[in-house]
Formats: structure tokens, C-alpha cells, sequence
């Protein structure tokens, strides 16, 4: 009974944490792009590649965050470290809003276009919060999901029923916290106030904190374990050592093989993919061997499962690789698209309200959430009867299934913003929008459709991004694979906002006039539309190569098609225990 209490009491404070965390974030963040445009005067191509920039620097800040905590600082201390950081670059946001002298003069309508832009001072003072935001997640992303697990012994019933319902909390937590920021902060900041908008989300995240902090005393505290790329690079560096010598005729027995008796990584089989790699392993006459069989310069002569464990990251390369593209096509869905719905009636019909543009978001939320429980319960039964594999189909094709639905969606997104233009063009008008363009008499529901394409695409792709760098890492890089879903998010940013930047300057002067100027009204959005899906459709051509050369990880050399069957129908056999 104790034990259960200190669960339950760890869940509260975690969970709580978790929650208040996620509204405070995602609660600042979803309507941003709004924000710089409306009350610091950017231009949408500006704002539109600070964001892509901000998101980018975001995500790839996870590898820091995650190489630092299994190195050096443990969990634990990255997330207490992460938070105050987040914190305070919430409150710089907040007071950029609240104060008046942190930001540009307020534009009337009849102005617009002609509004003064923000001063050095005030985008250096706006950039300092985006810049402690960035340190901010770059702790909390890698570490939350796995310091909560940390928190319960999976060896006893309390600690078992702990992690499900931990894991449960976790994604409820995250969508809950997506629905209420993409609709009541999002209304809150867009026609009430956005000192007031920007100020919820941040007490919220000085609750998070504190609740954090609260729980310290009964927090389970996993030391770092050593640096986790050290193992790679006295790989690369060894067998470039030994790159002249000659590789022996069965290297699967000649190889330097020993196994550490306390290793908790598994026994994988020799591959023949990447065979300089194997040059690491080969031991000569200069090599020493400790009493115990380890090597005495490990940056010499390395064991054979570590070369195989590189091979395995090696090999992951060129698919994460095809998911920077990919992206690129899902993060219109969420910069491009509020400015298509600030230039459509975004009126509910029968009615004068009007949808926050940043809500629009949440349908390809709500496409993926509900469509999770579907697949899962009722699609993948019905494919395992089939295929005869346990998830329906494999990873890599669940992850083109999701390409496949992004190119779909960046096509009909160019045929509903040919139509919102073509309204606003040959139609009566709505008025003005903020930052200028005439609105579209076309309803901003017909948006709905891309996002709910994107929300599939994510649901396939995404997810199955996450599945496959956790099963295909190495045991001992767990944390890192987490990082990996997040750095393809990063890269795929940074190509968003220099693909928009290259655009806007490369048509500013072609005969079809600029395709993303201010106004969408005078541009061809649908022309950029156009031009990703066809990079998207490129990319799955290369994809599907990828996928074809692709070697699950444990799987030898045997084809793929019969490691496919062979990993369903026999159980692994457990490594060998070292005496």
C-alpha cells in the first residue's frame, strides 16, 4: 500500500507537471505566427522563416539536450534546468505583449501597409525569449517521456500499473493540451488580449514548475551512464587506423568479438552492408587484450557488436534522411495555412463568430486522434489476417503510406487556394484582413480537408518514424533515437524557411508575378503548393529505394521478405549469458 501511495503521488506531481508544461508551451506558440505579423509589423515571408528557423533550432536542440543529460547531468537535473529556461522565455514573451515599449506602435486599419516595424532593441529583447525557449525544450523534449518512466519499477504490480497509465496520461496530456491552446488560449489572444493570452500559458508554466520541484524528495533519480557517441566514434576513428589492412575471408569468426558480461544491449548477427566499418574489429599483433578480453585502446580495436550497432545507425541514415522532405510538406500545414484562413470567411454559419485562424489547426489534431483508436483496434486486425504480421504491415510501409497522404496534401491544398483566390478575385470581398489582402468569400471550412489529410499523414508517418528509431537504435541509444524524430522536424524546418525565402526572392520578378507577396490575393500560394508536392513525390521515389536496400536491424543478410515472416513467426532467442 505505501508503495502504490508513492506511485499515485508521483503521478500527481509528474502528470500535473506534464499538463501545465504542454498548455504553457503549445499554448504561446500556436498563435506566434499571428502575433509577429499583427503586433510586431513582420512580413509573412519574415515570419514564416523566423518560425521555421525557431522551430528548427527547437527540435535539433533536442540532441544537446539529450546528449548532456545521459552524459553528464542526468534527467532529473536537464528538466529542472529546462524548466525555469522555459519559464523565463515565456515571460519575455508576455511582457513583449504587455508592455508597450517592447513592441511596435498599434496599426490602424486604414494603415495597414504602411507599419512601422519593430526596433533592433525590441526584436533582440523578442529573440532572448525565443532563444531561452529553444534551451527550454531542447531539455524537456528528450527527457520527459523517459524520466516519467524512470519513476516506476516495471518489476512489481503498482509499478506495472503505473507505467500504463503514465504512458496513457502522457498522450492525453499532449492532445488535451493541443485542443486548449489551438481554441481557448488562441481565442483569448486574438480577441481579448494577447498579454492576457500569453499570460495564461505562462502562470501555467510556473504551476508546472512547481509541481515539478515539489516532487523532488520522491523522484527516482537515474544517474547519467556515460557518454552514449563515444562507442561511435572509437569506431569510425579505428577502423580509419586500420583502413590499409586487409579484411579476413570469414569475418563473422575472425572478427574481435568479446561480450562485456554486464552489457544490456543485444547479440547482433555480422552483416556484410558497410564492411569498411568491419576493419575496427580486425586485432593484430599491436593490439592488447585486457584479463577480463576487453581491449586495452578501445580507440584501436573495437568489439564486432559495436561495429554492427554503428552499421545500424548507419543504415537508419538515408531513411530519416527522406523525412526532412516529408515535413516540409506537413509545416505549410501550420504557417501557410493561417494565412489562407485570415484572407476566408472564417464565420461559422449561422452565425457571426469567428474562428482564430490558429484553430484551424486543431482538425488535423483531430483527424489524427481519431483515427489512431481505428487503425489500431479495427484496420490493423483486419490487415494482420492478411499480411499474417503483427502490426498490419511494417514500419517502412506505414511510414510511405504517410508520404504517399502528404503529396495528396499539398494537392489539395493548391486546388483550395486556387479557389480562395479566384473568389476573392471575381467576388464580393469581406473586408480587410490583418496585415493586409482582401478576404476570400470562400468559408475557411473548406481548409478542413488538407489538415485532415495532414493529420493522417502524420498518424502514419510520424508514428511510424517514432516505432522505427526506437526499435532500430541501439539499446544503449535509446535516448538519442528519441531525438532523431525530433531532428528531422528541425532540418525539415530550416529547408521550409529557406525554400520560402529562395521563392519569394526568385518570383519576385517572373511573369506569373510573386508567389508568397503579402497579399495572397496578388501571389500564386497554390503555384508553391504545387512545386512541394512534386518534391514530396521525388522524395517518396527515393523513399521507396531506401526502403527496398533496407535491413531490419538483427536480421543478418538474410532477403527481406524472409526476415519479414521470420520475425513473426519465431521468438529471438535470448543472447548468452558471459560467466
Amino acid at each position: 500500500m505505501a508503495e502504490l501511495a508513492i506511485v499515485l503521488l508521483m503521478e500527481i506531481f509528474y502528470a500535473g507537471n506534464e499538463t501545465f508544461e504542454k498548455l504553457g508551451t503549445i499554448g504561446t506558440l500556436s498563435n506566434l505566427m499571428v502575433y509577429l505579423t499583427t503586433v510586431f509589423h513582420l512580413k509573412k515571408v519574415s515570419a514564416a522563416t523566423l518560425i521555421s528557423v525557431f522551430n528548427g533550432t527547437t527540435n535539433l536542440a533536442t540532441l544537446i539536450g539529450a546528449f548532456l543529460s545521459d552524459s553528464y547531468f542526468g534527467r532529473y537535473k536537464t528538466l529542472g534546468f529546462a524548466s525555469i529556461a522555459s519559464l523565463l522565455g515565456l515571460l519575455v514573451i508576455v511582457l513583449t505583449a504587455a508592455i508597450s515599449k517592447l513592441h511596435p506602435p498599434h496599426c490602424r486599419a486604414e494603415e495597414t501597409g504602411n507599419c512601422t516595424g519593430p526596433t533592433g532593441g525590441q526584436m533582440v529583447f523578442l529573440l532572448s525569449g525565443f532563444g531561452l525557449l529553444v534551451i527550454g525544450a531542447g531539455g524537456i523534449r528528450p527527457c520527459n517521456l523517459a524520466f516519467g518512466a524512470d519513476q516506476f519499477n516495471p518489476n512489481t504490480e503498482s509499478g506495472k500499473r503505473g507505467i500504463n497509465s503514465f504512458f496513457n496520461w502522457y498522450y492525453f496530456t499532449f492532445t488535451f493540451a493541443v485542443m486548449v491552446s489551438l481554441t481557448f488560449i488562441v481565442y483569448v489572444q486574438s480577441n481579448v488580449s494577447w498579454s492576457i493570452g500569453f499570460g495564461i500559458p505562462t502562470v501555467l508554466m510556473f504551476l508546472s514548475c512547481a509541481l515539478f520541484f515539489l516532487g523532488s524528495r520522491i523522484y527516482v533519480k537515474v544517474n547519467p551512464d556515460g557518454n552514449p557517441f563515444s562507442s561511435v566514434v572509437q569506431v569510425i576513428v579505428a577502423a580509419t587506423k586500420k583502413r590499409r589492412l586487409k579484411l579476413p575471408e570469414n569475418p563473422s569468426l575472425s572478427l574481435f568479438n568479446h561480450l562485456p558480461a554486464n552489457s544490456l544491449t543485444s547479440n547482433l548477427p555480422y552483416t556484410k552492408q558497410f564492411r569498411f566499418l568491419d576493419k575496427a574489429a580486425i586485432k593484430t599483433v599491436d593490439d592488447e587484450v585486457n584479463p577480463d578480453g576487453s581491449a586495452v585502446d578501445p580507440w584501436r580495436l573495437c568489439r564486432m557488436q559495436q561495429v554492427e550497432e554503428v552499421k545500424c545507425l548507419v543504415r537508419v541514415i538515408p531513411i530519416w534522411v527522406s523525412g526532412i522532405l516529408y515535413y516540409a510538406a506537413i509545416v505549410q500545414q501550420h504557417t501557410y495555412v493561417i494565412f489562407q484562413a485570415l484572407q476566408s470567411d472564417r464565420r461559422l454559419p449561422g452565425s457571426n463568430f469567428r474562428v482564430p485562424a490558429a484553430s484551424y489547426i486543431v482538425f488535423a489534431m483531430l483527424s489524427l486522434t481519431l483515427w489512431l483508436p481505428i487503425y489500431d483496434r479495427i484496420i490493423v486486425p483486419v490487415l494482420r489476417r492478411f499480411t499474417g504480421k503483427e502490426g498490419g504491415i511494417t514500419l517502412l510501409q506505414r511510414m510511405g503510406i504517410g508520404m504517399a497522404l502528404s503529396v495528396l496534401t499539398m494537392v489539395v491544398s493548391a486546388l483550395v487556394e486556387e479557389r480562395r483566390r479566384s473568389a476573392a478575385l471575381t467576388r464580393p470581398t469581406l473586408g480587410t484582413a490583418p496585415g493586409g489582402g482582401a478576404i476570400s468569400s470562400m468559408s475557411g471550412l473548406w481548409l478542413v480537408p488538407q489538415l485532415t489529410l495532414a493529420g493522417l499523414s502524420e498518424a502514419f508517418d510520424s508514428i511510424g518514424q517514432i516505432e522505427f528509431y526506437y526499435k532500430q537504435f541501439p539499446e544503449n541509444m535509446r535516448s538519442i533515437a528519441g531525438s532523431m524524430f525530433f531532428c528531422v522536424m528541425a532540418m525539415s524546418s530550416y529547408l521550409n524557411g529557406f525554400l520560402v525565402s529562395v521563392v519569394h526572392k526568385t518570383t519576385a520578378g517572373a511573369a506569373t508575378g510573386n508567389w508568397l507577396p503579402e497579399d495572397l490575393n496578388k501571389g500564386r500560394l497554390d503555384y508553391f503548393y504545387y512545386m512541394i508536392a512534386a518534391l514530396g513525390t521525388l522524395n517518396f521515389g527515393y523513399f521507396l529505394l531506401c526502403a527496398r536496400w533496407y535491413r531490419y536491424k538483427g536480421t543478418g543478410e538474410k532477403p527481406l521478405e524472409v526476415v519479414e515472416v521470420a520475425m513473426e513467426t519465431q521468438k529471438p532467442e535470448k543472447p548468452p549469458v558471459s560467466v
